[in-house]
């Protein structure tokens, strides 16, 4: 396609990465209140039911990620990117008036099906891009995704002492807004000849599974990139919830926090993953990332002043390279006719540590933060993700380390 519409094309997937990550970080400085305001329970069991909601929309994004990646291989990006946005808006609409746990499950289940953006835009991504610049790229879905945690939850803090609804309101016309632009500056970027017949067997998201795994190395990197993808998912299931048990934050401080994370991550990302993965190479990238996350978590779960929190979290962001270089390597083993396909199963991966991650670490924060727990300690989840993370490790030594595969055989 030619430059200028290439320009407006990839400012259109960063900013939809962008402005995804702004809704995300808008509503999480309010969801210890929602949650307590709509359960009228403790913060442990509030924290309980906040984890089962996004477990719902996890295990629908899980089911139909598969299902969305076919589509876009098929239709192509752009109307599977429009859809999405469209449901998004409603999705933000309706949790904004609802008044119960129920409706708010109801519109998670809704949100978890057409939830695309993200994996349909890193397909767009690797449409437009050489095998040299996916990396760089992919550090800046990175980075857009790293600056809407930096602008959504300083907006949600301040928005949630006018009114705990309101950050849900603003996410919803900031949607409404990328939608507008993405229908009248958004081209397709799959070519005709790149396109595949849609076939519900190859959606099932397990037949899905089972189809890319034929692919020397790729399944060892699934592998790594889950246990990665469960243990960063610490980050939305808990902190929030952390924040304000650890330290005594209200929405306004864990809103900071978040931002203070979101910058580092965004400048990491999009100034060290390029210069790093040049340097190091992908493998070696990523190995530096997964060390980086083992030594964070680590801390986070004895830190007990508020202050170092806040400094741990800008070094936690280094842990960020890990993702961009970990995609990089699976998608230099994927013909350009799966790329789609390949973003759905990540998706699919994302989601599913989503399913297990928040209900997992949400019942082990409400038991060592109940009175009758052996030991009070907050951060118990961050220490559970350590120690996933250092198995990560060692799987992905112990396949570095293997005998090479052999080629690819034409599917």
């Amino acid at each position: 396609m030619p430059d200028r519409r290439h320009n407006l094309a990839l400012t259109f997937i960063l900013m939809t990465v962008g402005l995804d990550a702004i809704g995300i970080g808008l509503i999480f400085p309010v969801i210890p209140d929602l949650m307590i305001a709509v359960t009228h329970d403790t913060l442990a069991n509030a924290a309980l039911w906040g984890g089962i909601i996004t477990s719902v929309f996890a295990v629908m994004q899980f089911l139909c990620g598969p299902i969305i990646g076919n589509l876009s291989d098929h239709f192509g990006r752009r109307p599977v990117l429009l859809i999405s946005l469209a449901f998004m808006v409603v999705d933000y609409v309706v949790m904004a008036l609802a008044q119960t746990v129920w409706l708010l499950l109801i519109t998670r289940i809704v949100a978890g099906i057409t939830a695309a953006t993200h994996s349909t835009a890193s397909a767009y991504v690797a449409d437009i891009s050489t095998q040299e610049e996916r990396a760089k790229r992919f550090g800046l879905i990175g980075a857009a995704f790293g600056l809407g945690f930096v602008a959504g939850p300083l907006i949600g803090g301040v928005l949630a002492n006018i009114d705990p609804r309101a950050p849900f309101w603003a996410a919803a016309a900031l949607a409404a807004a990328n939608l507008v632009f993405g229908f009248f500056f958004l081209p397709e970027s799959l070519r005709p000849e790149n396109r595949r017949p849609f076939s519900l067997a190859r959606a099932n998201p397990l037949s899905s599974f089972a189809a890319i795994r034929r692919l020397p190395g790729l399944k060892l990197l699934l592998t790594v990139f889950f246990i990665y993808a469960l243990t960063f998912n610490v980050w939305p299931a808990i902190w929030s919830y952390y924040g304000k048990e650890a330290f005594g934050w209200n929405a306004q401080w864990i809103g900071i926090s978040l931002a203070i994370f979101g910058i580092c991550m965004a400048l990491a990302q999009a100034t060290l993953v390029g210069p790093i993965t040049k340097r190091l190479g992908d493998r070696r990238a990523a190995l530096l990332g997964m060390g980086f996350e083992v030594t964070t978590y680590t801390f986070f779960a004895f830190v007990t002043s508020g202050f170092w929190a806040l400094w741990a979290s800008s070094v936690s962001s280094l842990g960020g390279i890990t993702g961009p270089a970990l995609q990089s390597l699976m998608t230099s083993k994927t013909p350009a006719d799966q790329q789609g396909e390949l973003q759905g199963i990540i998706t699919s991966l994302n989601a599913l540590a989503t399913i297990v991650a928040p209900v997992t670490m949400t019942a082990v924060f409400g038991y060592f933060t109940s009175p009758t727990a052996p030991l009070y300690l907050p951060g118990a989840p961050f220490l559970l993700s350590a120690v996933i993370m250092v198995a990560a490790v060692v799987l992905f030594v112990a396949g570095a380390r293997a005998k090479p595969a052999a080629q690819p055989q034409a599917f």
